[in-house]
């Protein structure tokens, strides 16, 4: 089976480099000629583990390209995947231009039966809005459906989260588009992996209705980490024993700055719009926004606080990607985090373990480390924004040492409070 992928980015380059790994015949098609000729080279232009030596291996195998010839792509392929960008709008509603744009495109390079497939993130609609928008721009007539077949990819997991997903939902009013999808997924039957098959518009919502849960449930434990806070315990041992209940369970009740990312921020904020337009309440999702935006903010005079005023303070900051095993930068917490600081007078010195390049673009005004130990040299304060791996287990007494006061805001909360107490460390953690 030939596909073609429409859009190069974070998405699209882990679906077409997966379904390269399944022995399909892939074509990766994107606009950006700088970014196809690195990537037909073998490097990628963002940081996922895993992702290059994938790409490479089916680059040598024959089954991965990449061009900037769309027609190229579409015209042998039997399925069209859309991974194109869907921006917020100042209302916080999807932008649709590029891909938009990009169904025009495909329209004119197709001259028989072909399924067009929905990666992105889309508002509900949009698949009726691509059949009329390919109809329209088709060069003659010719049978095509189109198939929501949304994502559900963790940036630092997205490989695995492919190839071993915990579920594949197929939004389709088609049967013969159905069984090309389910031929397509066929290496993932044999993992016992769970298939939904639903209408487009349930597949659409889907994907937006299970992003903004995950963050209603982050969104909820950093108001009981507050709470803890005011009423002294320690909101570790609430989360665990909540945790415990099947109903609700572990994932995503770990206190922090607030979410950020290329998902959770823009579909929540998409979600609200949508609602808005069907006049339909959505006050939780509304709630969730503001309560990660005030979250971020509350990180502030937590910081103040433990350092007395960080006007002419230098305040070291670890980590600056939205998350681990990642460099986005995408409504990253550390962005509003730093910018505060800057506007009541800190310096700011900063160490991500892959994420500068990207920081740098958002954030030029700041002093860049190469390493933890640089960073927290002559530092009044150490703030940990994000929590790689390699956080977890510093020398912390040389970091003592190199500080010129020992102050720590430990925004994921990743050493043990009595701990750095008892190295000499003034510690704030959240929750705790």
């Amino acid at each position: 089976m030939h596909i073609a992928v429409i859009g190069s980015g974070y998405v699209g380059l882990v679906t077409g480099a997966c379904f390269a790994e399944f022995g399909v015949d892939v074509t990766c098609v994107d606009v950006n000629a700088a970014k196809i000729a690195k990537l037909s080279r073998g490097e990628t232009p963002i940081y996922e583990p895993g992702l290059e030596q994938l790409i490479q291996k089916n680059l040598q195998a024959g089954r991965l390209r990449f061009t900037t010839d769309l027609r190229s792509g579409v015209e042998p392929a039997s399925v069209i995947f859309f991974a194109i960008g869907t921006p917020p709008k100042e209302d916080g509603s999807a932008d649709l231009s590029f891909v938009e744009t990009a169904a025009k495109g495909v329209a004119r390079h197709i001259d028989s039966y072909k399924v067009v497939v929905m990666k992105s993130t889309v508002p509900v609609g949009t698949g009726k809005r691509l059949t009329e928008l390919i109809s329209q721009n088709l060069p003659k007539p010719a049978r095509f459906s189109v198939v929501s077949n949304p994502e559900f990819l963790r940036e630092g997991a997205a490989i695995s989260d492919f190839l071993r997903p915990d579920r594949i939902v197929i939004g389709s009013n088609d049967p013969e588009a159905t069984e090309l999808m389910r031929e397509l997924y066929r290496p993932l039957y044999l993992i016992e992996t769970p298939f939904v098959i639903t209408s487009v518009e349930g597949a659409e919502l889907i994907k937006y209705a299970a992003n903004a849960f995950l963050a209603m449930k982050i969104s909820f434990i950093n108001e009981i980490a507050n709470l803890c806070e005011k009423v002294g315990c320690d909101v570790h041992e609430v989360a665990r024993a909540i945790g415990m209940d099947r109903r609700i369970g572990t994932k995503f009740l770990h206190p922090g700055p607030g979410f950020g990312g290329s998902c959770f921020p823009k579909d929540t904020r998409a979600l609200a719009a949508i609602g808005r337009q069907h006049n339909s309440a959505t006050k939780i999702v509304d709630a969730v926004v503001e309560v990660n935006e005030h979250q971020k903010q509350a990180m502030l005079p937590k910081i103040e606080e433990l350092v007395d005023g960080v006007s002419g303070k230098r305040i070291a900051v670890f980590g600056l990607s939205f998350k681990p095993e990642t460099d986005d930068m995408r409504d990253a917490p550390s962005i509003d985090i730093i910018r505060g600081l800057i506007a009541a007078g800190a310096e700011i010195i900063a160490y991500d373990p892959v994420a500068r390049m990207e920081a740098e673009k958002v954030l030029p005004k700041i002093e860049y480390a190469e390493d933890e130990y640089t960073a927290a040299t002559n530092a009044d304060a150490l703030v940990f924004v994000t929590e790689w791996n390699q956080f977890r287990a510093l020398d912390m007494e040389r970091v003592h040492g190199l500080m010129r006061t020992p102050n720590i805001a430990d925004l994921r909360n990743i050493y043990e409070p009595a701990d750095m107490r008892q190295l000499g460390f003034k510690y704030v953690g959240v929750g705790r």
